[in-house]
């Protein structure tokens, strides 16, 4: 699709894995459309959505909620609902991806390949040559096991407790470390995440693995503080965006990828897929 799919439109997200999705999951793919050029992201509301809310401090009470709950049945699209486009994803196809160049669209899975600029046309050839150029790749080259300096797991669109608990899951009593030329910050997206990340005792646990563990904020995603790459360092990001300079050095390269992917990847010292970590952990 690219990333400018979405321009002048919404991205509807639904079928039977987005329907299954948490409201953390939801979140997270609503929160990228954005990078699809998309006006807003939106999921349908559920007994998932609702079941979220209720309870909630500012969530309505009594016979406020059940109306509330009335408004949001209402604007659910319709079965007949007539769309402008439609793309169908099997979900069971997609591989763990990550970013390899400076835009949220250029991204591949994990087994996959540099592409090649030459084998493109008009603008996008220079834009691919731009990127490749910029990332010091070689057309080709496999981006697994791309050594990595700085692994950052956070920022609004992957700090939720969700994405905490994968990690924790993932290095939890198997007496795994950060490599040692790593460096690995944790950075909890709201006090509430992290609040809850201290009650559960796994700030202990990311702390023992090797990770710093932060105060709530958005730190790397945008290079706020000291949380900054240094030249041309390469950094494994859970964030949402990796154009140039977005991270603090203007020649610094950010690789997205999921908080499992950025863990695996911290303890490895290279990109890494984190199946083999999560096959191990079940």
């Amino acid at each position: 699709m690219g990333a400018k799919a979405g321009v002048g439109f919404v991205h509807e997200f639904g079928g039977e894995v987005v329907d299954h999705f948490s409201m953390e999951e939801r979140m997270t793919l609503c929160n990228m459309a954005i990078e699809g050029g998309a006006r807003c992201g939106y999921v349908n509301p559920d007994p998932t959505a609702y079941a979220y809310l209720q309870g909630r401090d500012y969530a309505p009470k009594g016979l406020a909620w059940d109306r509330a709950v009335a408004d949001w049945e209402s604007v659910r699209s319709d079965s007949d609902a007539f769309y402008d486009d439609r793309i169908v994803v099997e979900g069971e196809a997609i591989e763990p991806m990550v970013t390899w160049g400076v835009g949220v669209d250029q991204s591949i899975p994990i087994g996959g390949a540099i592409p090649d600029p030459n084998r493109a046309e008009g603008a996008d050839r220079a834009a691919l040559a731009d990127a490749v150029a910029f990332m010091g790749w070689a057309p080709g080259q496999k981006i697994v096991g791309t050594p990595i300096d700085v692994a950052f797991i956070g920022s609004c669109t992957n700090g939720r407790l969700s994405d905490f608990l994968a990690v924790a899951e993932l290095i939890s009593g198997r007496n795994l470390r950060v490599a040692p030329h790593v460096k690995a910050i944790i950075v909890p997206g709201s006090q509430r995440v992290r609040n809850e990340l201290v009650a559960r005792g796994l700030d202990k646990v990311f702390v023992a693995a090797g990770f710093e563990f932060r105060e709530a904020g958005c730190s790397m995603c945008l290079a706020v503080n000291p949380d900054r790459l240094q030249g041309r360092q390469v950094c494994a990001s859970s964030s949402n965006r990796n154009f140039k300079g977005r991270q603090g050095s203007p020649s610094g390269r950010t690789l997205l990828m999921s908080p499992a992917m950025v863990a695996a990847s911290a303890i490895a010292g290279m990109v890494t897929d984190p199946r083999g970590l999560l096959r191990a952990t079940h």
